[in-house]
């Protein structure tokens, strides 16, 4: 029973994989805060950049740590 319960929290960390538009969503929006938002706000310009680049993070680890999932079935 005890071991059970340690399974459930050491479990392994899996990555869930992310479309492709995601990492364009993540790229197009650092660009245009970068170009467009970051002249008029200082502080909101960087909030942008930085949600994007942890979007674009978060797709470079979804690309490389997800498992492979087969579509011809």
């Amino acid at each position: 029973m005890m071991a059970k319960k340690k399974d459930k929290f050491y479990r392994k960390w899996h990555a869930s994989p992310l479309s492709g538009g995601f990492m364009v969503t993540s790229m197009l929006g650092f660009l245009i805060s970068t170009y467009f938002v970051y002249p008029q706000s200082l502080r909101f310009g960087l909030a942008c950049m930085l949600v994007f680049t942890l979007m674009f993070i978060a797709s470079l680890i979804s690309m490389t740590k997800a498992p492979l999932m087969d579509e011809g079935k």
